[in-house]
């Protein structure tokens, strides 16, 4: 007797979803996500409103792999009908730090007087709005958004000072 492992991800209406050689699109109100979901001896597959994540194995790595995949085309869901929005603030005390947006990538000036710019890559797909000390990423999928605020808080990393005494940089605050 072989178990079988499945998890059902719910798709809502206004939603599109598809596979296509391990290949999942998801399409929505604001946007596309496709995402390679693939994984041996596992299987994702279309019914009515439900896509279905399913594992002919039953043993403790598959089983996490089923809740691992079902909640990646989750969050793809997620991302097309409310968008992800990552908050982030500029910090600084030495020196005011100066952000410009140009193409794919987001240029820092003056960071702790330095006179060369920093520079942190955008990832296709995300959005940054600029306000006075705060930055605004926005975009449909969440592994994207993520790593582009990723990519801006390593950029402004202090090296070569004291963390304690030199606390300017752009950090994180609200995820939504």
């Amino acid at each position: 007797m072989v178990k079988e492992v499945a998890r059902q991800v719910e798709i809502p209406e206004g939603v599109d979803a598809s596979v296509a050689n391990a290949v999942v699109t998801v399409k929505g109100p604001k946007g596309q996500v496709s995402k390679r979901i693939w994984y041996p001896g596992i299987e994702v597959k279309t019914e009515d409103t439900h896509l279905i994540v399913n594992s002919s194995i039953d043993n403790k790595r598959q089983r996490a792999m089923v809740g691992t995949l079902a909640a990646h085309i989750d969050n793809m869901v997620k991302g097309v009908t409310q968008g992800y929005e990552y908050r982030m603030k500029v910090v600084y005390s030495h020196f005011p730090i100066q952000i410009k947006a140009s193409g794919q990538e987001l240029v820092i000036n003056n960071f702790l007087g330095e006179r060369r710019a920093r520079s942190a890559k955008l990832l296709p797909g995300t959005k940054v709005q600029i306000g006075k000390d705060e930055l605004v990423i926005t975009g449909v999928d969440k592994e994207a958004v993520g790593q582009t605020m990723a990519n801006i808080e390593q950029a402004t990393r202090v090296r070569g000072f004291d963390i304690r005494v030199f606390q300017d940089g752009i950090y994180l605050v609200d995820k939504r």
